[in-house]
């Protein structure tokens, strides 16, 4: 394994490195076929790693790189942690990178500027392999930044366009405020342990609950929930939780590929990784747990309910990926951090397949990203339709619980709504409660974004964006029964990826569902697993087994009656409930919120700052002072400078009368 994760690690580094220094050198396909195939590579060595430990031949291990900071009592080292927990991250990581590089090849096949997309989305799997392997809180924030990092280059990539600027800047931004939690959670960590080192701090985190309090302002807080909220602050930024979610849909600025690398499958999962990883302090820190479970229970409603009113394709599927990071969240808030993770696992599947799946769509119609515009669109790319397909059905949670069988999300969200209820506390049954009714509108949204792009009339031969922005040979305009344009197929490069993911979209949950829920051997320490109430989540009954199945159909069967049997229901429902779905689509009106509390008081003491500060007294007294002064004197010296010599003798005789004075007199 030693040689083996080293590769993983540092072979996208490398890639990047080449790709992003030499790509004027070795051209566009040389640095295409450096990244993926470094990718690939790590790719195909992680995979066993995992079958390592799913079998249990592999055994937890520590490969040191260098020693790093000697400072006085803190002392760490770079190394590379391989436990189960990491194994997990590597096959999610590699693989769906892996397969975003290959898909990249036909996407961005037309950009100029591909060597250096291939070196950013390297470059982020790079930083996204040294969080999840990191042996120390401060590698872990080194990954964590350097994510942040990436995903601000990979945002902004389309640096021309003034909207993908601001969405990187806004992504950087409301990460940087999760970050400052994150550190101080650190700075805090380090002084109550003396310790930077992850299992060092684990293992003395349970002794210390209750122990230890901190006074502020009179009150006595405990430590470890004080240090448990500062680190999950962090989480809530990097996943996109309520709150701190706004950057997330602002990213689908980004190249379709982007979205889902970063949004789907690895970047919003750095947060859930975290808290699984840091379990043993959770679990020391319960009224932390009651606020993740609060916090992801209100993600998970919240973005279903914007999810529902979307038209652009990408912010459908963003806002789902919110909600489904909500269900990870309230799942590791009870406890469940097994459950958890394999939602996170599954989820890297089908929702890398649906966004990878929305590119293609993207791809035939033009770019056009708005589902008004699309329509019967199965016939024209029927690879694309199933895929997205078979990522709708996991999504969904279809599956049948007396016959065993199911797509992946059937397993892993179905898990998390019953062990929740299993929970039986209060929070836990707010949290099974969202989690229902999450699931019927996740099951709503899902289908209308279906109907909406693969059923109905064609309507992209109404889209004039569509129609007039397309350069058409008259070959094909000869071809043409339709007067416009005609919806095609990816190429290969596209629709490999598709198929790939749809193999896990299907079977990931039937075949690991044993393993992630109820193998306390699978996990060997590196969560905290709670046994008695995983054995809970198999005795609920029934009725709460087939909760999530039964508001899956009822929102399909809502989906099929609003957009193919009375495709005017919709329009009537907008018109009766006008304020309140006004209120939704503009996503609760957060943005709005944010504007007038913090952005535009922020413009406003940044006037007040350089206006009054910055003009009217640093420049003034400083160097544009300095500046008139030396203009004032110009103007007085000028006036000497008359240019006769009669003049100029007698300024030098006073000069010599002064001197000889001077000598004499002093």
């Amino acid at each position: 394994m030693l040689s083996s994760i080293l590769i993983i690690v540092f072979g996208p580094l490398l890639a990047a490195i080449i790709a992003g220094l030499g790509n004027r050198m070795i051209g566009n396909v040389p640095a295409k076929v450096v990244t993926t195939g470094a990718l690939f590579l790590s790719c195909a060595l992680s995979w066993p790693i995992f079958l390592g430990f799913l079998t249990g031949s592999e055994v937890a291990s520590v490969t040191p790189v260098l020693d790093w900071v000697r400072s006085g009592n803190m002392e760490f080292a770079w190394a590379l942690r391989v436990d189960t927990l990491t194994a997990v991250m590597l096959v999610v990581i590699t693989t769906v990178s892996a397969l975003v590089h290959l898909y990249s090849w036909g996407y961005m096949e037309e950009d100029p500027d591909q060597p250096r997309f291939f070196a950013y989305l390297s470059l982020f799997t790079f930083a996204m392999l040294m969080l999840v392997t990191a042996d120390n809180l401060v590698q872990m924030f080194f990954g964590w930044e350097g994510v942040g990092l990436a995903s601000y280059l990979l945002i902004g990539f389309w640096f021309k366009k003034p909207s993908a600027n601001a969405a990187a800047i806004k992504a950087f931004v409301v990460n940087r405020v999760g970050d400052l939690g994150f550190m101080l959670g650190i700075f805090g960590t380090f002084l109550v342990f003396q310790t930077t080192s992850i299992p060092e701090i684990l293992a003395a985190a349970p002794a210390m609950q209750g122990v230890s309090h901190i006074t502020f302002m009179g009150m006595r807080l405990d430590t470890m929930t004080i240090l448990c909220l500062l680190l999950f602050i962090g989480a809530m930024g990097k996943s996109a939780q309520l709150g701190l979610h706004t950057w997330l849909p602002d990213a689908m600025e980004g190249p379709t590929p982007v979205s889902a690398l970063i949004h789907a499958a690895t970047m919003v999962t750095a947060g859930v990784f975290m808290v699984c990883r840091l379990s043993p302090m959770f679990e020391a820190a319960p009224v932390a747990l009651l606020f993740v479970t609060f916090i992801g229970a209100a993600t998970c409603i919240f973005a279903a309910t914007v999810g529902t009113c979307q038209w652009d394709i990408k912010r459908v599927i963003a806002y789902s990926t919110c909600s489904q990071l909500g269900y990870m969240f309230f799942a590791a808030g009870v406890g469940a951090y097994g459950p958890a993770m394999f939602h996170l696992y599954t989820h890297a599947f089908f929702k890398a397949l649906l966004f990878l799946g929305a590119g293609s769509v993207i791809h035939a119609m033009h770019h056009e990203q708005d589902m008004r515009y699309y329509g019967g669109l199965r016939k024209e790319i029927p690879v694309t339709f199933w895929a997205m397909m078979a990522g709708t059905l996991a999504i969904t949670g279809v599956g049948i619980y007396d016959l065993h069988a199911g797509f992946a999300g059937f397993w892993s969200k179905d898990a998390i709504i019953e062990v929740a209820y299993a929970k039986g506390t209060e929070m836990g049954m707010f949290a099974f409660w969202m989690g229902v009714f999450a699931a019927l509108l996740t099951s709503f949204y899902s289908w209308r974004l279906m109907f909406l792009t693969f059923w109905g009339k064609p309507r992209w031969i109404e889209s004039e964006h569509i129609q007039h922005s397309v350069h058409k040979t008259p070959e094909q305009a000869g071809e043409d029964t339709t007067g416009g344009y005609h919806p095609h197929e990816s190429p290969w490069s596209m629709l490999v990826p598709l198929g790939l993911l749809s193999v896990g979209a299907v079977f990931a949950g039937q075949f690991f569902a044993g393993s992630f829920l109820d193998s306390a051997e699978f996990w060997a320490s590196s969560i905290t697993y709670n046994e008695q109430l995983m054995h809970a989540m198999h005795e609920v009954p029934k009725l709460v087994k087939y909760a999530a199945f039964i508001v899956m159909v009822l929102g399909l069967l809502t989906a099929i009656y609003a957009y193919i049997l009375r495709k005017d229901i919709p329009a009537k429902v907008v018109e009766q409930i006008g304020p309140i779905y006004r209120f939704v689509y503009r996503k609760w009106m957060f943005d709005e919120l944010y504007d007038y509390v913090f952005v535009k008081p922020a413009f406003w003491l940044g006037r007040i700052f350089w206006q009054k500060g910055d003009v009217g007294i640093i420049d003034r007294f400083g160097p544009d002072g300095a500046a008139l002064a030396v203009s004032k004197g110009a103007v007085l010296a000028k006036k000497v400078q008359s240019g006769y010599l009669y003049s100029y003798a007698l300024v030098m005789l006073l000069g010599l009368v002064a001197a000889i004075s001077w000598v004499i007199f002093a």
